[in-house]
């Protein structure tokens, strides 16, 4: 990973309002952490890349070089108990778009049926378009995310009344 696809993915993660954001290959590992009380956290001066290469990071953010697996992309149902309604939930952080591409139409509306495995929207996530599928059968009451919004792990995208 080049120093300025890790400035971008750091830019990436402040503006998305995350807190934590963990990132593993072969070759490296990083976190890469937000603190949400102070406007600028501290930040080691290096970060180490690959074995024996080491790069400049400033940027106001921590970075850490410890990591876990990363989530499963699965939509996240959570029933509501108080409205009886399930909140479908981002499987990961990255950005919601309503559309397939610019010049498509939406995936679908308030007030659309879906049944389970149809699609409802696409994240994006480091350049890679993950389709959100509904898990259960249902009828759209509310879209919770503008497009093009940033979206952090498990946050709500959908309220769906069950049939």
């Amino acid at each position: 990973m080049e120093i300025k696809e890790i400035q971008n993915l750091i830019k990436f993660v402040a503006k998305s309002g995350a807190h934590e954001v963990k990132l593993e290959t072969d070759d490296f590992k990083i976190t890469i952490k937000t603190n949400a009380d102070a406007p600028v956290a501290e930040i080691p001066t290096a970060l180490q890349t690959a074995p024996g290469v080491v790069v400049q990071a400033p940027q106001p953010t921590a970075v850490a070089t410890e990591a876990e697996a990363p989530p499963k992309t699965e939509s996240r149902p959570v029933k509501d108990e108080a409205d009886n309604l399930i909140t479908i939930k981002s499987p990961m952080i990255g950005t919601f778009y309503r559309k397939p591409s610019p010049d498509k139409d939406v995936f679908v509306e308030v007030g659309d049926t879906v049944k389970e495995g149809d699609v409802l929207c696409v994240v994006e996530a480091m350049k890679l378009f993950n389709e959100i599928e509904s898990e259960v059968s249902g009828k759209i009451v509310k879209i919770l995310v503008d497009d093009s919004s940033p979206v952090e792990f498990d946050h709500p995208l959908f309220l769906v009344e069950p049939v």
